[in-house]
């Protein structure tokens, strides 16, 4: 069965989707961008700003559905700058413990709101 993850400490939907999607023992969650969903202000300070504010936005849909970063199956990165590909790398590595999620990551002409970053991903359970 198909049950929607809409919560209220990740960032409200810029569109017609939802937060997150369960389906049987996956998660499926939408692109992430660095919006404080306090405020609803995205902070692109700088690229480990973002990358910290999309995490703690990943934690909150991961708890919602009684999961951790290690259920974390793949993640898809997009960038608007692949030059800054080895920060995301350095930041990344620090948010996972081995065996990392399998991902891709690449560079896009715009994100939504003029975010640098978005990370979308799916988890078992």
């Amino acid at each position: 069965m198909k049950k929607a993850i809409n919560i209220s400490n990740a960032p409200d939907p810029v569109g017609p989707y939802s937060q997150a999607v369960e389906f049987n023992d996956l998660l499926f969650a939408s692109g992430q961008i660095a919006i404080d969903p306090s405020n609803g202000n995205l902070n692109t300070e700088s690229i480990n700003t973002e990358l910290n504010q999309i995490f703690k936005n990943i934690d909150a849909l991961l708890k919602a559905s009684k999961l951790k970063r290690s259920n974390i199956l793949k993640c898809s990165i997009f960038l608007k700058n692949m030059d800054d590909f080895e920060k995301v790398n350095d930041l990344y590595s620090s948010f996972f413990i081995k065996p990392y999620p399998a991902r891709e990551t690449v560079q896009v002409s715009k994100l939504p709101k003029n975010a640098n970053i978005e990370i979308s991903f799916i988890a078992g359970k």
